[in-house]
């Protein structure tokens, strides 16, 4: 429990409970953590909200394993669901629930995973090429550094790293590889270093940041994933119930934003003096925007430079005609 405590300090730690908190003061709540990790959100929630039960969902049995010991103390209050966190309603089986009062999602990969060199997702240490969150899963970064064409590795690197040089990149990657497979990130880090001029390289970042996220997210599927998430963690949460999602780059953001607008927006043509009950809105955002972390935040915890939060809260029903059109 004090290695799990001292590898990992989650990001907006007391601000994510302070918004879940109001929701979960009542006997039989439950709570949703859909992003594990080594557990120290679960953990102050349950710390400080003395009459929730939280499901925490994860789809690596390591961080699963982590956790669950973390949480041992707080006897059948914590479940571990293994999964990915698109199994909202999953989670909810787990305690018998129909419905969450709170749901968590931190998205992006976790210490964990970063922390472990033979994971592959660091540039910053040279490991086998895997970035695979749930080890279970069947294609690794160098499947489809070996396996996809130039133009479907440029296309990821391009949407998913937002990288300005991905033909460059991915021609040198095909290239390369009619020698030998890139099976490594240090290989992989040095062919990125290669294809990206040095006037246009940011100070104090590693070049092949956004090629490591780019395969990050296309072997792990997380903006798929995410897209189905979000439609299942408004559904599954109760009238009254708060979300809380924070992501770390825009593409997730966007994903998040555009979801809880919708829910918080009439859907009815401008200008009708009565909005209809099928376009009235079913949440209240609770942040203005994209809460960033504080400057000393930021500087004691790197991971949360680029944190996002945003949060709503459930105010009736989504509904039947908003559904449909939201599916």
């Amino acid at each position: 429990m004090t290695d799990a405590a001292s590898r990992h300090q989650p990001v907006l730690l007391q601000r994510c409970v302070d918004l879940l908190a109001p929701s979960l003061d009542r006997d039989g709540a439950v709570a949703i953590d859909g992003t594990l990790g080594m557990g120290g959100h679960t953990e102050a929630l349950l710390e400080q909200c003395p009459r929730v039960t939280v499901v925490g969902i994860d789809r690596d049995h390591e961080a699963i394993e982590i956790a669950s010991e973390r949480l041992s103390r707080f006897g059948d209050r914590f479940v571990a669901h293994h999964a990915e966190y698109d199994d909202i309603a999953g989670a909810l089986a787990q305690v018998g629930a129909d419905a969450a009062d709170g749901i968590l999602l931190d998205l992006g990969v976790s210490s964990l995973q970063i922390d472990e060199a033979d994971r592959g997702f660091s540039y910053a240490q040279d490991a086998p090429l895997d970035m695979r969150m749930n080890r279970e899963d069947p294609v690794t970064a160098a499947d489809i550094l070996r396996d996809w064409d130039q133009r479907e590795i440029a296309r990821i690197l391009r949407e998913y790293g937002e990288e300005r040089f991905a033909s460059r990149i991915a021609e040198s990657i095909v290239k390369r590889r009619e020698e030998s497979p890139v099976t490594r990130s240090a290989e992989l880090a040095d062919i990125v270093r290669a294809c990206i001029p040095a006037a246009s390289r940011q100070p104090g970042s590693n070049p092949a940041k956004r090629t490591f996220q780019a395969l990050r997210i296309a072997v792990n599927r997380e903006l798929e994933v995410l897209e189905r998430t979000m439609p299942a963690a408004i559904e599954g949460t109760r009238v009254g119930g708060r979300i809380v999602v924070m992501a770390y780059q825009s593409l997730e953001d966007r994903i998040v934003k555009t979801a809880l607008a919708a829910g918080a927006t009439d859907a009815s043509p401008p200008g009708l003096p009565v909005i209809p009950d099928e376009d009235q809105p079913y949440l209240r955002l609770l942040t203005r925007g994209a809460e960033k972390a504080s400057p000393d935040e930021a500087e004691g915890n790197p991971r949360a430079t680029s944190v996002r939060l945003r949060a709503a809260e459930r105010t009736r029903l989504t509904p039947p005609a908003r559904l449909r059109r939201a599916v």
